[in-house]
């Protein structure tokens, strides 16, 4: 089901979700986790950022040593290309908490993105933080697809941000261009976008260490239409007022961390026909489908661990892929076409799984590695 938040983002464009301090050091914790020399001597950049809200920068600023970076780059956009109903609010940086900064400019405020730096320790306190960063104007507006951010690009190592959801397919096609490394935040239903999945395929790119049904909150801004389930589910979650819980969002990624080489622990198709706790599979086994080469696996836990043919299993199969394990073959495109190499039965004239007829949701199809 689409996520009715993620959709009004993209209608009005409003893509300003605030992520969470602690839900970026849960997801950078578990790449530290698996390799702690991940981030080291490397030089990191935060596009779409905006550090008056931004976790992205606190977090990578204030742990700047420990994760060993050579470099901290952050980008934001001008202020007169967003949403002017919010109103407009100049950042710490240019304000210098109540006093305004000599790099302050009231014509480039609005019209100019911003770029702040941290590479050294600028105060003297044998430290490098939060407090050293330094800031300036951008020549133009910070949109990332300028020469000027796209030279950022190409200078960094890894890119970390939370772009905005109505972009991300040109965002992510931004960055594998340049063949850099990342960790993004986009809508679980991006793994079947055409321009997506080839590399989800390949193993070129992957979902983030935070498992896909761990609740994520995002502040907005103030007036964003929320849905009050949503927002009840943030309260809930110990964050009052200008917040919401995405419950499609994930993290994708192509850096290692150690939850994609843990094996799923699975039954045989025997025992998944006796015991499965699943009605559509205990006492009946699976079906096949009427126009792709494959059986239907509709739950993750229920795949089993004695079929080598292909199976189609639900998006979310993602989020516990073994790459040891099985093998992706294939996938239902989001926009109807279907994409897979060898299992359509093109002359059903139908894009879509059916059984018995009847189309099946989208699907991801896997087979057991030997």
């Amino acid at each position: 089901m689409a996520n009715t938040n993620l959709t009004n983002a993209k209608a009005v464009k409003n893509d300003e979700f605030y992520t969470q301090y602690y839900d970026i050091e849960r997801e950078v914790e578990a790449y530290l986790d698996y390799n702690p020399d991940v981030f080291r001597g490397k030089t990191v950049l935060l596009p779409c950022d905006d550090p008056e809200w931004s976790n992205f920068t606190k977090y990578f600023a204030q742990n700047f040593e420990r994760l060993g970076l050579k470099k901290l780059i952050s980008t934001s956009y001008a202020i007169n290309r967003k949403q002017e109903r919010y109103g407009v609010q100049l950042s710490l940086f240019e304000t210098e908490f109540e006093t305004l900064s000599p790099k302050y400019d009231k014509r480039n405020t609005r019209s100019h993105g911003k770029i702040f730096v941290l590479d050294r320790d600028d105060n003297g306190d044998r430290r490098i933080d939060i407090n050293d960063l330094k800031w300036d104007y951008l020549k133009g507006d910070g949109d990332f697809r300028s020469k000027e951010v796209t030279r950022l690009r190409d200078e960094a190592d890894i890119i970390v941000t939370n772009p905005p959801f109505s972009l991300f397919r040109e965002f992510f096609a931004w960055i594998v261009s340049a063949g850099k490394s990342f960790l993004m935040i986009g809508n679980i239903n991006a793994i079947t976008y055409k321009e997506i999945f080839p590399f989800v395929r390949k193993s070129k790119i992957w979902l983030g260490a935070t498992g896909f049904m761990t609740d994520m909150v995002f502040g907005v801004p103030k007036g964003t239409a929320v849905k009050p389930s949503d927002r009840a589910k943030a309260e809930r979650l110990g964050f009052k007022g200008d917040f919401t819980r995405l419950g499609n969002s994930c993290w994708f990624t192509n850096l290692d961390h150690g939850r994609r080489h843990q094996p799923l622990e699975l039954m045989t198709v025997e025992d998944s026909k006796r015991y499965s706790r699943h009605k559509q599979i205990a006492g009946h086994g699976y079906d096949r489908y009427d126009n792709y080469s494959a059986i239907e696996v509709p739950f993750t836990d229920a795949i089993p661990s004695d079929y080598y043919g292909v199976m189609g299993v639900p998006i979310t199969f993602l989020d516990k892929h073994c790459l040891e394990q099985f093998e992706i073959v294939g996938a239902t495109e989001s926009e109807g076409r279907g994409f897979s190499e060898g299992l359509w039965h093109e002359e059903s004239g139908v894009s879509q799984p059916l059984i018995n007829g009847n189309r099946v949701y989208k699907r991801i199809f896997i087979r057991k590695k030997q």
